[in-house]
Parts: structure tokens; sequence; C-alpha cells
């Protein structure tokens, strides 16, 4: 196996045995970087500190990660035109912050008779949101509910 010192530098191509011993002398560990490499690549080190640093480096990455939310709007096959515009408006304000939205129409009871009306709404929406959103999944009923997902436009 191929043995890399703590500077950095390496010893060269030794067998296991003597790999450990020379770790063993430093009072360090010996940790195998490279697997799949031929000759294995180990390195001399401390393991807890390699360790540790690692967890520091997941943890910057999971921190620099941009994960996108998903607001919800609620409307009603009866909305009125106030409450229509009110809600619109909430959706444009989440997606030029540039989180996702699910739309959906809830329908109750008799509702369910006249799902048109919820069609008509979710056509509007989308003309209505346009110039600042792209539709991501088209209107589809799931059970009681019309959903559609809109996303902000890049």
């Amino acid at each position: 196996m191929r043995v890399i010192d703590t500077d950095g530098s390496q010893i060269g191509i030794l067998p296991t045995r003597e790999a450990v011993e020379k770790a063993y002398e430093k009072g360090l560990d010996l940790v195998e970087v490279s697997p799949n490499a031929k000759p294995p690549v180990c390195r001399i080190l401390d393991f807890g500190k390699y360790k540790y640093e690692q967890s520091k480096k997941a943890k910057a990455a999971k921190k620099k990660q941009h994960t996108v939310q998903l607001k919800e709007m609620r409307y009603r096959p009866k909305i009125e035109e106030h409450d229509y515009n009110f809600k619109t408006r909430h959706v444009k304000e989440f997606l030029l912050q540039g989180f996702k939205v699910k739309v959906f129409v809830e329908f109750r009871g008799r509702e369910m008779a006249h799902i048109e009306f919820g069609k008509k709404i979710m056509e509007r929406l989308q003309e209505d949101l346009s110039e600042v959103a792209v539709v991501e999944q088209r209107p589809k009923m799931e059970g009681r509910n019309l959903i559609m997902i809109v996303m902000p436009k890049t």
C-alpha cells in the first residue's frame, strides 16, 4: 500500500505491517484514504481529528445548500373578487421571494359537481402569474382538491 506521511509527503509503497508500525511509532493512526486505487492509499494521521474535520466540512456544505420551500395557498370555487386578488398578491410575493407555491382549489359537498369553476380559477391564476411564474405541475384532481404547483421564473 502507498503510505502518505502527516505532512503530506509520500513515504512510498510499504507492506501493511510496516505501515502500521510507522504509524504506531508516531503515536498516530493509519487511515485508508483511497481503497479503490492500485495500490491502496493510506495516510498517517490522528483519526479523531480527521473525523472532526470531515464533520465540519459536511456541516459547511449543508449550510451552503439551498433548499426550496413549498408555500401553499388555498382557493375556493365560489371565491369573491377581492379575496382572489388578495390571495394572488400573496402568491406573487412568495414567488418573488423564491419559493415554490402549491395552489389548490378545495371543493366541499355539492361543489364537487362543478369542478369547472375550479378549473377557471386555475386558468385565471396562470394568466395572472405568467410574468413571475412557470407552472411546474399542471392542475390535477387529488381527492377533493384541484392542485397546481408554480415556481418562480429564473
